[in-house]
This record gives C-alpha cells, structure tokens and sequence, in this order.
C-alpha cells in the first residue's frame, strides 16, 4: 500500500509540474539569457564556503525586493582568503517588482550553471548578478564578455546617422552621473548602464570604450550589444529588447527549445501514467492477475 502511495504522490507531483510549465506564460524579455560564466576554482558541498554562498545569495534576493542595486561582502575567518563578495543591478528602467523577478531567476540558473563553483557571473536582459572570492567590487573591468551584431542593411546614411546620434549620447558624459542610459533618434533606440560600484569617472570611461567598440565592431548592423566586465551598451532599429527589439534567430530557437520542452514533458508524464497503471492494476489484482495471465 506504502509503495502505491509513493507512485501515486510521484505521479501527482510530476503532473503538476508539467501542468504548471504548460500554463505559465512565457518569460518576459527581462529573463532573456545574454551571458554566464563560472570560475573554474570548486568549494566542496557542505563547506563553510558553502553557507556563506547560500547567505548572500539570499541577501540578494531579498535586496532585490527593495532596491535595484546592492553589493555584499562577507569576510572570511582567515583574512580575505575566504571572503566572498556579491553584487547585483537591475535595467535602470525596471519596476521593483520585474527586478526582484528577474534576480530570482538569474540566481536560480546561476545554481544550475555554477554548481559548487566559487565565482559566477549572470547576465539576463533585465538584470546582472555576480558572485566570487576574488574581490571584484569597485573594480574598473573592460574585458569584453559579450559582443553580438545583427544583419547588415547595408550603406544606409540616414540610418547610420541615426545609429551614431543614438550611441554619441550613451558615450558621452554631460557632467552627471548617469549610470543608466537611453537615447533614441528616429526608429533607432538605444540602452547603455554601468555597474553600480563603479565611481562616475569610471563609469564614464567605460561606456565610452563599450559605445566606441559597438559602433566599429557592427558597422551598418541594424543592431548591436557589447557587454563588458563592468558596463553594457546596445542599439536597434525599433528598440532594445524590451521595447520590442527582436533578435530574430534566438526567437527561432527559443521556440524550438520551448516545442522540445513540450514534447519532452509530455511523452515523459504519458511514461510515467503508464507505470504507475501498471503497479495499480497490480495492487488491485494481486496474484489474481497473475493467475489469469497464466491461465490464458
């Protein structure tokens, strides 16, 4: 009887689930996937390391709630050997309630990427968490972690000046700190934002090099993203991605992988319905189905 309640508990538990992934709508653009990596570096499960990881992921996710920009710092017990430091930041034009969203699902995957890995790094379209025991934290980074452009349309000059109008603006400082940029110049839209531990001075220098290294990396592209380290730019004809820019090949895969998942789910829940009848059809009959089958 205990193992029909257990199939059963498992079955109604796997059914859920797939019944929640099939009613759920699909992410928002603020959960589109830009970059991760891991530091090679590993913690073994159940460390002290561990603990502290678990601490400021959660401080994060509680941050997040509140605020759209914090770092943490966790010291360690022997010096900064085993100090841990944390940040994260959301898109500058994002509600709180779409950051702490879009923070709770990069920690999530960053759980899944990152497993039992000291350092991490997410970059989602809405938000930015990071993680490591090498300080990081007020840390001027220009190393390119992301560059990609879209189809040319050729030598077009209106679009051109268009596209140089929108990134001038996210490259150039006017005196304030503006750690979060938009510009737009005709049907051409542009986002740039640094990382919130970095001075304004910093932040200033290295927006110019993303703005400077987009516009010479993707020439007439009718868009462009380049993340750096420690600061983003973008453009598009139509706008950046939450106001509608459309990548049309990850669209494409993105449904693929969205139509494997479904044909996944459910030949996987229709295995499952049939072992689990299979055990029930054998509680309820005991030795009688036994004896039938031999009979015939």
């Amino acid at each position: 009887m205990s193992l029909t309640r257990n199939i059963t508990a498992t079955f109604f538990v796997f059914f859920l689930v797939n019944l929640s992934f099939f009613t759920s709508p699909s992410s928002s653009a603020t959960d589109t996937f830009i970059y991760g990596g891991c530091s090679q570096l590993k913690f073994p499960p159940g460390s002290p390391y561990e603990m502290k990881l678990n601490s400021i992921l959660a401080s994060v996710v509680n941050s997040a709630m509140l605020t759209t920009y914090n770092n943490f710092t966790v010291p360690g017990s022997s010096g900064t050997a085993d100090t841990l430091y944390g940040v994260f930041q959301c898109r500058g034009d994002l509600s709180g309630n779409d950051c702490a969203q879009c923070v709770a699902r990069a920690i999530s995957q960053l759980g899944t990427l990152c497993l039992d890995a000291c350092g991490g790094a997410l970059q989602l379209d809405g938000c930015f968490v990071k993680y490591d025991n090498a300080t990081f934290l007020g840390v001027e980074d220009k190393t390119v972690v992301m560059k990609k452009c879209g189809p040319s349309i050729g030598y077009d000059s209106e679009g051109l000046t268009r596209r140089d109008a929108v990134l001038a603006y996210l490259g150039t400082s006017d005196g304030s700190s503006r750690p979060f940029r938009v510009s737009g110049a005709g049907n051409v839209q542009g986002v740039a934002q640094c990382v919130g531990d970095l001075s304004p001075s910093e932040c200033q220098d290295c927006l110019s090099d993303a703005v400077g290294q987009l516009r010479a990396g993707c020439g007439t592209s009718t868009w462009g993203d380049l993340f750096l380290a420690k600061c983003y730019a973008r453009y598009s004809e139509g706008g950046y991605h939450s106001q509608g820019h459309d990548h049309n090949d990850d669209d494409d895969d993105d449904d693929l992988d969205r139509t494997l998942a479904i044909l996944i789910g459910i030949i996987a829940a229709v295995a499952l319905l049939v072992v689990f009848l299979s055990y029930f059809r054998k509680y309820l009959c005991g030795d009688e189905c036994g004896d039938e089958k031999g009979g015939k």
